[in-house]
């Protein structure tokens, strides 16, 4: 068996996996951060959305020994030590940007790619970061609002 050897949530991590497992399978079995979800096992719903080197990526369609070497931060990794939500993930919360919560860590991970960057996006720049993100209860407004609104705190510092 391959062994994987990631930087996880700033954590390096290295465990032996089998050459088919999936990252998102990765995250949420082998080490536990079941904050990604899971929710089509076909990429088209972006519930297991995470960040890899800094890009969006839906963890169901990634194998974990592809990420070998990679840095992946996973809902989980936003928070601060002290769990302190990140300003995105507080502006989600301000605006009521979730309501079951189950795409919200997805969304919260395409956002913070866009954000990284993009500091100062559009409407349409936001709308376009989601594309790959399903959410079935808000209406995407408030979802589109928080990333505008955590995107005007970054930049008022």
């Amino acid at each position: 068996m391959p062994t994987v050897r990631l930087t996880v949530n700033g954590q390096q991590v290295e465990r032996e996996v089998e050459a088919r497992r999936l990252l998102v399978e990765f995250l949420r079995v082998d080490l536990g951060l079941t904050g990604t979800h899971v929710g089509c096992d076909t990429s088209q719903c972006g519930a297991c959305t995470v960040l890899l080197d800094g890009q969006a990526v839906k963890s169901c369609a990634v194998l974990a020994v592809q990420a070998n070497g990679g840095s992946v931060t996973t809902i989980e990794g936003m928070a601060s030590a002290d769990g302190r939500l990140h300003p995105l993930q507080q502006a989600f919360v301000d605006c009521h940007g979730l309501q079951c919560g189950f795409c919200t860590p997805g969304m919260v991970m395409a956002s913070a790619a866009l954000l990284a960057s993009n500091p100062a996006p559009d409407e349409a720049a936001i709308e376009k970061s989601l594309e790959g993100n399903l959410c079935r209860c808000t209406g995407y407004a408030n979802i589109v609002e928080a990333v505008r609104r955590a995107a005007t705190s970054a930049a008022a510092g």
